[in-house]
């Protein structure tokens, strides 16, 4: 049979050239990698290690928030969250049908609540990533579990979540941080910088299931957030607290806010306000609840501020003490409008009466009597319309303003507390300087070590004159209520009508400022209901007991010692009438 396949000729030449490369190339080949495990070792490690080696974050505690006495008010426990590398699932283990089988539902419960098609969602939107929150602080049982699951892709990290042991009793001065430990509110906000952690580093090579296989160490200390001491009492934040809500409660109020501060010091030692809320629960944040009204909210003082028109009347020399004024008929004319005394004609009153009676009218006429600038001076000196600058988020300073053109009424109406606004804080310093003699101190959040020194802003035996009339306020006028068994108290009530557009409202605010014990004043406290309901809505028989009950407890907490003869005391269930 004839052989019909086609013959090619042979070219030797073209054998040996491409035997001759191939030989090259093999002996080139050779030489780099002989090259680069004998001599250049160093490149391979770096290759190896850019792809495994890992800087890894080292997370450090904020700051501990404590009152003066070390009890914790805010502190930072280790929690772990959950985060999805979902380009290695998606990659790698979804050709095994991971997504589909019963340890990923299982997954999907503990993040999701029985939602696997939104925790596929999750993967499905981030495919080209390595890193996605999943779900932030477990709950212990949560985070075991996913441990236990063990599933590729699915990994547990380190945190620290914010805790709050008082709860809603602090909430107000503390604040709160947002999930990150960053400060929003209160004293979180106010020192952030100084509560928050440095965080460190450290470098690991880890597989591509992020074990760790070889530890490189820390390459970054990490350094926890200072600790901060507040000035706060816990034991009378929680007494004031509790009478003030059960206050609002029991007369169906808008609002309230108590603030008390050490004398000696400057130093808040209790701020509570209603409605409170629970910083520990971050989606049951009433709205409005979050702000400190004590300091952010600002209301006309109404007669509170008769005893600093005193004071200003006898700093003027226009006045004494047992200066004569005649309030009769109960009424007087002033511009094209009318002052009144609701009603009442106290008739002839020295100054001390005119506090014990609050009356509009003798207020009126003694700030008609001086010169508006000495008058409206008084109460800039003592902090109304400034800011107090304690560093709080979303103080206000109140509205006073000098230089506007001020008619006759319009000053009547400064002396008995309308006209311009103040918050329950810088009411409750103005007493405080009353009671301190006349000397203005720093109000501080935070506990004072050293002396403080203040700045006097009123002549000391004036003050002390007036605070001593202010104590017939609560024996034989409007504050019975306010009294303190074993001590002695000097206060004023107040009972104001809410401002509305064009006019004022049928709304009210009570108010009761005070100072105990009146031979050496150590407490200054400042109560406010906003809107009681009902037939009482006075100073006088809605703040005033309040300000008894706090204040008996407050006193008796830090040592105070009863300062002689006690006022015949007043069951706090009898009437007191008010202006």
């Amino acid at each position: 049979m004839t052989d019909t396949r086609r013959q090619y000729p042979f070219y030797a030449w073209r054998f040996w050239f491409l035997g001759g490369v191939l030989l090259l190339g093999f002996v080139a080949l050779m030489a780099r990698a002989a090259y680069l495990q004998t001599i250049n070792t160093s490149f391979l490690q770096q290759q190896s290690d850019s792809r495994a080696l890992r800087d890894l974050p080292i997370t450090s505690y904020r700051g501990t928030i404590t009152d003066r006495h070390g009890e914790e008010l805010a502190v930072s426990i280790e929690v772990e969250s959950v985060f999805l590398d979902p380009k290695e699932i998606i990659e790698k283990h979804d050709p095994e049908g991971m997504r589909k089988g019963k340890a990923w539902n299982q997954l999907a419960v503990v993040l999701f609540g029985k939602k696997p098609h939104e925790l596929n969602k999750l993967v499905d939107a981030n495919a080209s990533r390595q890193f996605v929150w999943a779900k932030r602080q477990l709950a212990p049982e949560e985070a075991e579990l996913v441990r236990m699951l063990n599933l590729p892709g699915v990994h547990l990290v380190r945190e620290f979540r914010r805790y709050y042991p008082h709860g809603e009793i602090s909430a107000h001065v503390v604040g709160f941080t947002d999930i990150d430990e960053r400060g929003i509110e209160g004293i979180e906000r106010a020192f952030d910088k100084e509560l928050t952690a440095a965080h460190g580093a450290e470098r690991k090579i880890m597989d591509r299931r992020r074990r760790v296989v070889e530890d490189h160490g820390v390459i970054k200390k990490a350094q926890p957030g200072q600790d901060i001491t507040l000035a706060i009492d816990s034991r009378i934040q929680t007494i004031a607290y509790q009478e003030l809500k059960k206050s609002v409660r029991e007369h169906r109020a808008r609002s309230g806010s108590i603030v008390i501060l050490d004398v000696l010091t400057g130093e808040v030692l209790a701020m509570v306000n209603q409605p409170s809320y629970n910083p520990n629960k971050r989606q049951d944040r009433p709205l409005g609840a979050t702000r400190n009204r004590a300091i952010t909210d600002t209301f006309e003082p109404g007669s509170t501020a008769k005893p600093i028109t005193v004071v200003s009347a006898l700093e003027s020399g226009l006045y004494k003490p047992k200066s004569i004024i005649d309030t009769r008929p109960g009424y007087m004319r002033v511009g094209g409008s009318w002052v009144r005394d609701d009603g009442h004609n106290y008739g002839v009153l020295d100054l001390a009466g005119v506090i014990r009676k609050s009356s509009n009218v003798g207020v009126a006429q003694m700030a008609l009597a001086m010169p508006k600038e000495h008058f409206l001076g008084t109460f800039q000196r003592l902090g109304f319309g400034v800011p107090i600058n304690t560093g709080f988020p979303g103080e206000s300073p109140g509205r006073l303003i000098l230089e506007k053109r001020w008619s006759k009424f319009e000053l009547a109406t400064v002396s008995y507390g309308y006209g311009f606004t103040t918050t329950p804080l810088q009411l409750a310093r103005a007493y405080a300087t009353l009671a301190g003699g006349g000397i203005q101190k720093p109000v501080s959040f935070l506990k004072v070590r050293d002396g403080v020194v203040g700045q006097q802003v009123l002549d000391e035996q004036i003050a002390k004159s007036v605070l001593n009339m202010m104590e017939e306020v609560t024996t034989d006028g409007t504050g019975k209520l306010a009294q303190v068994q074993g001590y002695r108290v000097s206060g004023k009530t107040g009972t104001i009508r809410k401002a509305t557009a064009g006019g004022y409202s049928s709304d009210y605010q009570a108010v009761f400022a005070g100072v105990a014990p009146v031979k050496n004043p150590r407490l200054v406290m400042v109560a406010m209901i906003d809107e009681p309901a009902g037939d009482r809505y006075y100073g006088g028989n809605v703040a005033a007991p309040v300000f008894s009950v706090v204040m008996d407890q407050a006193l008796r907490l830090i040592n105070v010692t009863p300062d002689g003869e006690a006022q015949k005391f007043v069951q706090t269930g009898r009437e007191a009438n008010d202006v």
